[in-house]
């Protein structure tokens, strides 16, 4: 990963549009339009050697006549062009281009080339960084810039928005401005083919005007550099994610357990876990969780107080928490006594809190208080409807103060519209977070519980070295070696039970017997009861295929049940070849549960690890965690 020229990318202080128009509506026109409209104070030169002046600005017929090197190069010209342009703005001295042309993957060049490659290589040697292609542009709203063909401009703010979707970029913005929500810079990746997502999260994680970093992601192409990118800067800001595929269409089934339920989202949040950012499911919640992120930062726990001067309001409120699985906290006594003694003998005793609707200003402040102090709530949603008895901007100036004194997140909810405006108001200009309803308010809570969780895993470090034998690395190698030299990539159930067993984990004792009669000497050996398996490289889960029987008492059943299973192959799997069987003694141990762990190779972000419950019914039952090792 690296910045290098991100400076005149970002932060230019002379542009160049090659391909710059006055056909309307075109992309060059287009350009100029926004350059020169959105009050950027640098020199604007327009290159084409059709015109003369584009837009009542001199232009220039090739990148070599302009009169100093723009550092910043906007390309909208056709794809074959591309190379030859990126190569010429090199050595003029240009350090930045945004290649807005489409197309350029699918040609090819005299040496056989991508268009892509022969541009990349045409800016390597002068070191130009290039944006796109197939992009819509960048702006940087706190200088006046809009390199882009968007229909609109940016308002100036302290949130990045990056994305790999063009049509998401022109819908965003259209939305945020209809918001008044402003930006430090906002970027369309394109193809990313230079710079990419951890070039652009390492650069704005140090960069003093952006306090939060929001993130539209199709794909990641090098994980390794988007993680060591996202965990520096997630420990300076907000990193906030909206990852589009959660349903991967058309993925070939898994081999194994493992594998069938590591698919690349479950992949995919594990990693953004492990990177201390927070994944939202849609565009409005990338939104409010900044808000709720840029209000809110000291906060550990998950328990949470309702107060609510209208019971409805409060059952929403319980009910969102229910079933988004966030903790509702259980007051202490020494809570539920001092609100004995504030509310009316009517007040609901519990969590939530219902104030009841005649509530003067001092009820509010009162019970805010307690649930302050109270130390088994780490959080308090504080909800109000609109009622006649105090104006609402009463009770918001009163409860100001104790919120700022509160020493743990307080989330405002005024229910309404133009009642409750003063007071939203006043909770606004406070930094209180507020939200119009208590669904949405719960959903920010439990956001900032994720995220509170996410952050803690960014600091985990694993053990320098852990308490037990010292493994037989070199055996669990030869294993391994040996089952890929025959071909294959899964191991038997044997095989599998002798690496585990190389580094120290406890297996049962597994035998092998080539025949139903062997199998039944076997079991005599090890003892009644036991298990049997059948045992073929090309049968992964035996149960399938009726392949496991158990508490086998005599030797007669096992030769039975060996028998059987010969029989259900050949009529289920002809193809499939025998090895054998295994034999175990049946391990009793009441109130054991069945368990799965597993390792799996994702073709993004590497080694994966699954651990839950295990059991015929996993995939069904889906009680799973998937983490990144250490």
């Amino acid at each position: 990963m690296s910045v290098r020229n991100l400076d005149a990318l970002l932060h230019p202080q002379s542009v160049a549009v090659i391909g710059a128009s006055v056909r309307a509506h075109s992309v060059g026109a287009t350009v100029m339009q926004n350059l020169l409209g959105g009050g950027f104070t640098g020199p604007v030169h327009p290159v084409n050697p059709k015109y003369r002046e584009v837009l009542g600005v001199k232009a220039y017929a090739a990148v070599e006549q302009l009169p100093h090197p723009p550092e910043l190069a906007v390309v909208c010209t056709p794809p074959r062009t591309i190379p030859g342009i990126i190569d010429a703005l090199g050595r003029r001295g240009t350090r930045a281009a945004i290649v807005l042309t489409a197309g350029l993957s699918a040609l090819r060049d005299e040496r056989n080339r991508t268009l892509t490659q022969a541009m990349l290589d045409a800016g390597k040697p002068h070191l130009l960084r290039i944006l796109g292609p197939n992009c819509v542009g960048l702006l940087t709203p706190g200088i006046g810039l809009n390199a882009s063909f968007a229909h609109t401009n940016a308002l100036p703010g302290n949130i990045a928005f990056i994305s790999q979707s063009g049509a998401l970029v022109t819908a965003v913005l259209d939305w945020a401005s209809s918001r008044r929500i402003g930006f430090s810079h906002f970027v369309s990746l394109g193809e990313g083919c230079d710079v990419d997502f951890a070039d652009l999260i390492d650069h704005l994680g140090s960069d003093a005007g952006t306090r939060a970093v929001l993130l539209y992601i199709e794909s990641i192409s090098d994980a390794r550099k988007f993680m060591s990118a996202a965990r520096a800067a997630a420990r300076n800001k907000p990193l906030i994610v909206v990852k589009a595929g959660r349903a991967p269409a058309g993925a070939k089934a898994a081999a194994s357990h493992t594998g069938a339920l590591t698919g690349s989202d479950d992949v995919f949040d594990a990693a953004i876990r492990r990177a201390g950012m927070l994944r939202v499911d849609t565009m409005l919640d990338l939104f409010a969780a900044v808000e709720t992120l840029s209000h809110i930062t000291r906060f550990r726990g998950e328990r949470l107080a309702i107060m609510t001067n209208g019971g409805g309001a409060g059952v929403m409120a319980a009910d969102a928490a229910g079933l988004g699985g966030a903790r509702l906290a259980d007051l202490s006594a020494q809570t539920l006594a001092r609100l004995d003694a504030t509310l009316p003998s009517t007040w609901s005793r519990g969590n939530p809190v219902d104030i009841i609707g005649d509530a003067p200003v001092e009820r509010y402040v009162q019970t805010l208080q307690a649930l302050s102090e109270d130390p088994q709530a780490d959080a308090i949603l504080f909800i109000h409807a609109p009622a006649a008895i105090v104006p609402s901007s009463d009770i918001a100036a009163a409860c100001v103060p104790v919120i700022r004194a509160a020493g743990k997140p307080v989330l405002g909810c005024w229910l309404g519209q133009d009642a409750v405006a003063g007071a939203r108001k006043l909770f606004h200009d406070a930094g209180i977070a507020d939200y119009a309803t208590p669904e949405e308010a719960v959903r920010a809570f439990l956001q900032l519980v994720t995220y509170r969780k996410n952050q803690d895993q960014l600091l985990e470090t694993p053990r320098a070295s852990v308490a037990g034998p010292d493994p037989d690395e070199q055996g669990a190698a030869g294993i391994v070696a040996r089952v890929l030299a025959s071909g294959r990539e899964i191991l038997t159930e044997p095989e599998a039970k002798a690496i585990l067993a190389a580094y120290g984990i406890p297996v049962v004792e597994t035998r092998i017997a080539v025949s139903p009669q062997a199998a039944a000497a076997t079991a005599e050996v090890l003892g009644f009861p036991v298990a049997v398996k059948i045992l073929s490289p090309d049968v992964t889960h035996k149960s399938d295929v009726g392949g496991v029987a158990l508490d086998l008492e005599s030797a007669a059943q096992v030769r039975e049940a060996a028998e059987g299973m010969l029989q259900r192959l050949a009529r289920l799997r002809p193809a499939a070849r025998l090895s054998g069987f295994t034999v175990q003694p049946m391990v009793r141990r009441p109130g054991a549960h069945e368990l799965i762990a597993g390792m799996a190779v994702d073709p993004i972000f590497g080694p994966v690890i699954l651990f839950g419950q295990g059991g015929t019914a996993v995939e069904v039952i889906a009680d799973r965690a998937v983490a990144l090792p250490p």
